[in-house]
């Protein structure tokens, strides 16, 4: 019987610089995603690699002295290093460079150009080099970039298009039949509301201004653009060309889903279905777009000088460590955060107290009761049956998360594990049994319940943490960490050794490890920041009259021939509210689809733009700039605020 077919892929990495680890939290999350897959049984293809052309790695290879190929590999180099380094199990690791990838590209090109869906123009408007992206003058925001801000440049030039309004709709049926394609959930409104529904405009697919990337194979003064090019190696990857298609790809092709950034969505939930809709191929199963990884509550830049690197945190806490923390601290929808002091917080508590003490002390007890030798688990007695139905119940509320790909909810069910065996060890007290020779053989059951529970505990581990996983059943003298066995309470021999008792994770000393950091990395200057004078006193009875509520976002989207408005479609328990708030130059729309946001329920309603606003949504202001609030915590809509 042939395994069920699992094909995994991260967005390929951009060579223009050296990923942080907010880059690599994709790559760590695929992994622990093709692992599971792996663990219970399919037959897994995980893709990764690098896109490695367009103009913005130009002009840094001109201003290093160095060709453009000389700067891919080294970088290319660089982030190859930083997944083996993160133990990632790819299959395959692709390089915009490789020369099949080149020519399938090319083939790509020119099979749209032959049936018309590719046609020649000129493009004038406006270009933001580190983005890759062409923007009109009404996308600009206040002159700039709406992705990243940053400055554009006024661009003319010949080039080819894509005819993406020919598949719209068709696109927009798909999406609509398909309500996984998108997720998270937010993310497809976002798109749909934002994009497709506006309607689409046809894609620059060419360049001419600069020379590094795939040239057109039939009009040599053109380059092949960035979205054809990189997009495409999802299936180039698998020896894909429009003539051939390949062992490889007929086998895993459609993909199961492309792991991505929420940033690049639009390009591979609109662009990349389109292409592949015209090339007559199926479309990916699914597309999840995952959070950033922010340094509190900013996102990482070198600029701001709170950069972290990933093999910085692998030297001071270990490969494992820094898997954990990735996978476990990043919410499914919502952007997560990393701090050194956070970071060691969540270090001493789950990795060295509760997960590392668990095996110690078992371990430990086994070699100092019983002289390394696990006995037989035949005297039963209070609180077995419970952890037994715990540990072995723990794989189908794991399967269960990541068939949905919640990661770290799914790594919570196995701590669920860990803290009832750290009760079971309280309830039993195994060191008073220990004083009682009429006692031992209850001992003995205790401490191999332990270890059938460590060992599972171990098999779960594997997809996440795989050292961790080895480490403990070295200890425990497990030899099956297998699926299968994680269903089972009982596989481990009575009579089997357990090795010397080596703490997993040793317990940090925070202080001393934050001086040592801020020695070795610096500390970012902090600057005096002053805030706008607080307003006069009010009586209790004047702030009571506010009716303050939260509201999730269920579309937001920006008012036509406004350039300040947005246009809230909030739930407010079982009913839904309009309001219209003046943030459109400081918010995406996308950004706030599915955020609970805070409202002033009871101010009077009124027209706006010929639109009625029913409330107020509460923003901070500092430094001329507005922040929508937000709450902390899943939180029912409609709450009053008290």
């Amino acid at each position: 019987m042939s395994k069920e077919k699992f094909y995994i892929t991260t967005a390929i990495a951009y060579t223009s610089k050296k990923p942080h680890i907010g880059n690599t939290y994709e790559i760590v999350l695929t992994d622990a995603i093709a692992r599971f897959n792996r663990f219970i049984g399919k037959d897994v293809f995980f893709l990764t690699g690098t896109d490695e052309h367009g103009q913005k790695i130009q002009e840094i290879a001109e201003n290093e002295g160095i060709t453009p190929k000389q700067h891919v590999d080294k970088i290319a180099g660089q982030i190859k290093d930083i997944a083996d380094m993160l133990n990632i199990s790819y299959d395959k690791f692709i390089r915009t460079t490789d020369d099949y990838h080149v020519k399938a590209v090319q083939q790509i090109f020119k099979k749209l150009y032959d049936q018309g869906d590719i046609y020649k123009s000129e493009y004038e408007g406006w270009y933001c080099t580190p983005c890759e992206s062409f923007w009109t003058e009404t996308q600009l925001v206040d002159g700039k970039c709406p992705d990243c801000g940053r400055e554009v440049k006024k661009a003319k030039e010949e080039a080819y298009f894509f005819k993406m309004s020919k598949y719209q709709n068709k696109l927009m049926e798909y999406i609509e039949s398909h309500p996984e394609f998108i997720q998270p959930e937010s993310r497809k409104n976002e798109m749909v509301n934002n994009f497709l529904k506006p309607g689409l405009q046809d894609l620059c697919v060419s360049r001419t201004s600069f020379t590094w990337g795939i040239p057109v194979e039939f009009d040599p003064g053109h380059i092949v653009y960035v979205w054809i090019d990189a997009l495409s190696n999802y299936i180039t990857a698998l020896g894909y060309t429009p003539e051939e298609k390949g062992e490889l790809y007929n086998k895993y092709w459609p993909a199961d889903v492309h792991i991505i950034g929420k940033d690049i969505l639009r390009f591979h939930t609109i662009y990349w279905p389109i292409m592949l809709m015209a090339l007559g191929e199926p479309l990916p199963k699914q597309v999840f777009g995952h959070p950033w990884m922010l340094v509190g509550d900013e996102k990482m830049s070198k600029s701001r000088g709170n950069v972290i690197y990933a093999e910085d945190l692998v030297k001071h806490f270990g490969v494992d460590a820094v898997r954990y923390y990735s996978l476990h601290e990043m919410p499914f929808a919502q952007d997560g955060t990393i701090t050194y002091e956070v970071f060691i917080s969540r270090f001493n508590s789950d990795l060295a107290n509760t997960l590392g003490n668990l095996v110690n002390r078992t371990v430990a007890m086994i070699n100092k009761y019983f002289d390394g030798e696990i006995q037989s688990g035949d005297v039963h007695g209070d609180f077995d049956d419970d952890l037994k139905a715990v540990a072995t119940g723990a794989i189908d509320n794991i399967i269960k998360k990541m068939n949905t790909l919640h990661v770290a909810d799914s790594m919570d069910e196995i701590w669920k594990v860990v803290d009832r065996a750290n009760k079971y060890i309280d309830e039993t007290t195994p060191w008073v049994l220990a004083k009682n020779e009429d006692d031992k053989p209850r001992l003995g059951t205790v401490l191999y319940n332990l270890v059938e529970t460590i060992r599972i505990i171990a098999a779960l581990l594997s997809s996440y943490m795989p050292e961790t996983s080895k480490k403990i059943a070295e200890q425990i003298g497990a030899d099956d960490l297998s699926f299968e066995s994680t269903k089972t309470f009982g596989e481990t021999k009575a009579g089997t050794k357990v090795g010397e008792a080596v703490p997993l994770f040793q317990r940090i000393d925070a202080e001393k490890k934050l001086a040592e950091l801020e020695e070795e990395f610096g500390q970012p200057e902090e600057e005096k920041i002053e805030i706008a004078p607080y307003k006069d006193y009010i009586e209790f009875e004047e702030f009571e009259k506010l009716d303050i509520r939260v509201g999730k976002v269920l579309e937001c989207e920006k008012v036509p021939k406004s350039s300040k408005l947005l246009r809230f479609t909030l739930q407010v328990g079982s009913e839904t509210r309009q309001i219209l708030s003046g943030i459109a130059k400081f918010h995406k729309p996308e950004e706030l689809i599915g955020k609970n946001v805070l409202f002033v329920a009871n101010l009077k309603p009124r027209k706006m733009m010929g639109l009625e606003s029913c409330g107020m949504i509460l923003s901070a202001e500092f430094e001329d700039k507005l922040t929508v609030l937000t709450t902390l915590n899943d939180i029912q809509s409609g709450a009053e605020i008290v």
